[in-house]
């Protein structure tokens, strides 16, 4: 698909196309001087259909997600936002704190997808993806799941009835993950049997 000349994917529950090229501020907000530039050179390449943007609490202590907040002001449902957690941050509770802080700075009520910067071994890794999880994942339906792997080849379409609201969302809620290709061969084995 492409968006202003931009190869784009289609992401997430909003479906706001993803650009594969993304805009990264890292060093962005440690100067203030260039303020300014750095909000009109992400606008400019929201303009430009580069939809994507990545960005983390770490970088400038956090003024890159303010950078971000002004860039996508008035224009939030356009944007993938990507921002991600500190592994100093990264335990349970932290994660959960990191991620509040995250989206007051950015001035939003979402992100569309939460990273943990890296992995440190500083708080158990089953402790941070049990926050990750609980941050990003909402369970998803085995309907969800079968429309989401019919059309995983791009040669083919789903087109299901739906006649109720929530189940329009349900089926919407098919395209915001992708399966493992280990998901893929359980469910053609499952197929097969």
């Amino acid at each position: 698909m492409y968006t202003a000349g931009v190869l784009t994917r289609p992401f997430g529950p909003t479906g706001v196309p993803v650009s594969v090229i993304g805009q990264g501020t890292w060093h962005m907000g440690e100067d203030r001087r260039l303020k300014k530039d750095e909000i009109a050179a992400l606008r400019l390449g929201i303009e430009l259909g580069l939809s994507h943007i990545d960005t983390a609490e770490m970088y400038a202590d956090g003024q890159a997600e303010e950078i971000v907040a002004e860039a996508v002001a008035g224009q939030r449902d356009r944007v993938f936002i990507a921002t991600k957690v500190l592994p100093s941050n990264a335990s349970y509770k932290g994660t959960l704190d990191a991620c509040e802080r995250s989206l007051k700075r950015l001035r939003t009520d979402h992100v569309d997808l939460y990273l943990l910067h890296w992995w440190s071994g500083q708080h158990p890794i089953e402790d941070t993806m049990r926050a990750l999880v609980a941050l990003c994942a909402s369970g998803k339906t085995p309907r969800q799941v079968a429309l989401n792997f019919l059309t995983h080849r791009p040669a083919l379409f789903a087109i299901p009835k739906a006649t109720r609201p929530e189940h329009v969302r349900e089926n919407a809620g098919a395209l915001d993950f992708t399966l493992t290709p280990e998901d893929l061969s359980a469910i053609d084995a499952e197929h097969r049997r």
